[in-house]
């Protein structure tokens, strides 16, 4: 830019490019997912550290749960309104994580059977 002379002004040149819909079309495609991504088999071993590590978080968060649920029990209206305030709710984290790891499953499983019926 100081070799061109423009110095600060390199910085407040307009720069207008139009794609087509052809180039928008292929921008938007570039990371997308294919459709056998949902056919690659994760290894096993991996897959079973995952659903251990979330046992062992749902674990806690039904610990937490359970907590949050007998806390309440002694709580005023007022106090129920702002219990969460700053707070995870384990309530939500926890149908969160389990969700998530019986999709998890199930993909996996699904998988497993798709390819040993094709082999």
């Amino acid at each position: 830019a100081l070799i061109h002379g423009l110095n600060r002004h390199y910085y407040s040149i307009a720069i207008d490019y139009r794609k087509n819909q052809l180039e928008e079309k292929m921008l938007l495609n570039l990371n997308k997912k294919q459709w056998s991504h949902g056919m690659n088999v994760q290894s096993f071993e991996s897959h079973c550290s995952e659903n251990q590590a979330a046992v062992g978080k749902m674990l806690k968060l039904a610990e937490a749960y359970t907590k949050s649920v007998q806390e309440e029990q002694s709580m005023t209206a007022d106090q129920l309104k702002t219990r969460h305030v700053g707070k995870q709710d384990p309530k939500r984290h926890l149908e969160s994580t389990v969700e998530e790891v019986m999709s998890n499953n199930i993909v996996q499983s699904l998988a497993t059977a798709v390819d040993e019926q094709a082999l």
